[in-house]
């Protein structure tokens, strides 16, 4: 029985991941709110009435809520490599799928499409696998 606990990847997942999930999220829904404002100002488009700034939101939460549950299928490897390449494609593509379905369900003229990928992409990276430690004959090799 040993031998199999020591064969299943051990996955880091911080003590206070809600707290942290929540901040990505508000910070993101932040920065995106900002951003259509400054928006309006600089280049015309409309103003963000408080149904768009809950399109945003409600976005934002899918995304964050679909790379969390992402990331405890496949947590994010200690190692950049292929491995990362493939589980962000791997990702993207139903953020993507569900992105432009919120977008054409809701009705946004916002870019709903891409702000689901990004949250799931960004709040993905929450748990991370660790590094396996090698036998001792491994070592010595």
């Amino acid at each position: 029985m040993r031998g199999s606990e020591s064969q299943s990847p051990s996955v880091y997942v911080p003590p206070n991941l809600a707290l942290r999930l929540l901040r990505l999220l508000l910070g993101i829904s932040a920065f995106l709110f900002l951003f259509y404002t400054v928006g309006h100002y600089l280049t015309g488009w409309p103003f963000p009435t408080p149904l768009d700034l809950l399109r945003i939101a409600s976005a934002v939460l899918v995304g964050g809520v679909m790379g969390l549950v992402f990331s405890r299928f496949w947590p994010l490897p200690p190692q950049p490599g292929f491995e990362r390449v493939f589980r962000i494609f791997f990702l993207l593509l139903p953020a993507l799928v569900l992105g432009y379905g919120l977008q054409l369900l809701l009705s946004a003229n916002q870019a709903l499409s891409l702000i689901v990928p990004i949250s799931a992409w960004l709040s993905s990276g929450l748990i991370v696998r660790l590094p396996q430690e090698s036998s001792p004959g491994e070592r010595r090799k």
